[in-house]
């Protein structure tokens, strides 16, 4: 009896630790603090979109959805800490064209990551163009005009930018390449620090993302000239696309979305996707995304997958056409 009794304590003693060992995606998922790494500083288009799907997911899933911003190198040091992290749902990146599209290309074998092989995509979220933007004292009112100042100007105007690996900041070098003119790119640490310069008149322009440069726009404080899309944007119906402007084919858009570290568990990134497209297509959020000049697409894992695969291949076009180089 003894004996039995040692091997049914035995025995359960195997079973209990067998449950405790069970990877954390086969528990409930989540039942901790998830956290969404930006890789650029707070308050651009980027970092609002990124407050805004935590705000949604935190009250669908039930867990914390928390914002943490980790700048520097065009967003290569948020993505590569992402991208370090255990696979677990728990640490996801903002991941956009700059970290995986442009910077692949630009940094090449200096990018402290792979691009593909060390994330999941978990949601390609949204697609956005920027504006062209000038400070209200400088002497153009169109792209015609700017232009013809900086012919007249070689080497004196200047267009800030989120960071040399951005698309706002590749939009700046290929309009000087289509252009023919030359200008003196000054990259930031995020959007907010390069339209502080913009509004104080220490740069002369700037290529950003619509929802930052609104608010300024509408005050008066800033010019739009155009916008890096062919289309125009309901968000600034009477700005009109670069494209038409005397630089035809001129058409750039920047896109934002979520990626995990490699290796996620399948349930776990079905279960991060289906959260993230309910909360993109929230009536308040999908209208509130559109008035900031966002457009929610909200790709499926599948698709999202071949969309980064593809934006890598045509930003690394983009990269060549312009000349961009890193210092």
């Amino acid at each position: 009896m003894k004996r039995r009794t040692l091997l049914l304590s035995a025995l359960a003693a195997a079973v209990s630790a067998q449950f405790t060992a069970l990877p954390a995606h086969a528990q409930a998922y989540p039942n901790k603090t998830i956290r969404i790494v930006n890789p650029f500083g707070a308050g651009g288009g980027l970092d609002q979109l990124a407050r805004n799907l935590a705000v949604k997911m935190s009250e669908s899933m039930g867990q914390p959805v928390i914002v943490e911003n980790r700048t520097g190198a065009s967003g290569n040091i948020g993505a590569d800490f992402v991208g370090k992290s255990p696979a677990d749902g728990y640490t996801l990146l903002m991941g956009s064209s700059a970290t995986h599209g442009i910077n692949p290309a630009l940094y090449g074998a200096r990018l402290p990551f792979d691009p593909v092989r060390d994330f999941t995509a978990i949601s390609v979220s949204v697609v956005q163009q920027h504006v062209l933007v000038v400070n209200v004292a400088t002497q153009a009112g169109n792209v015609g005009e700017l232009v013809a100042l900086a012919k007249a100007q070689p080497g004196k105007l200047s267009f800030g930018s989120a960071g040399t690996g951005t698309s706002q900041g590749m939009s700046g070098e290929l309009f000087k390449h289509m252009a023919g003119v030359n200008m003196t790119h000054v990259p930031y640490k995020g959007s907010a620090p390069a339209m502080t310069d913009l509004l104080g008149g220490q740069i002369t322009m700037m290529f950003t993302d619509i929802p930052t440069a609104i608010p300024h726009i509408r005050a008066g404080k800033l010019r739009a000239l155009g916008l890096t899309a062919a289309q125009p944007s309901p968000a600034l119906p009477d700005v009109k696309p670069i494209a038409q402007q005397g630089l035809a084919g001129f058409d750039l858009k920047a896109w934002y979305g979520v990626m995990s570290p490699a290796g996620v568990p399948r349930p776990v990134a079905e279960r991060l996707n289906a959260e993230i497209s309910k909360a993109l297509n929230a009536p308040d959020l999908r209208d509130k995304l559109m008035g900031m000049g966002m457009e929610p697409i909200a790709l499926n894992l599948e698709q999202s997958e071949a969309y980064v695969k593809t934006e890598i291949a045509r930003w690394a076009e983009v990269v060549k056409i312009s000349g961009a180089k890193l210092d």
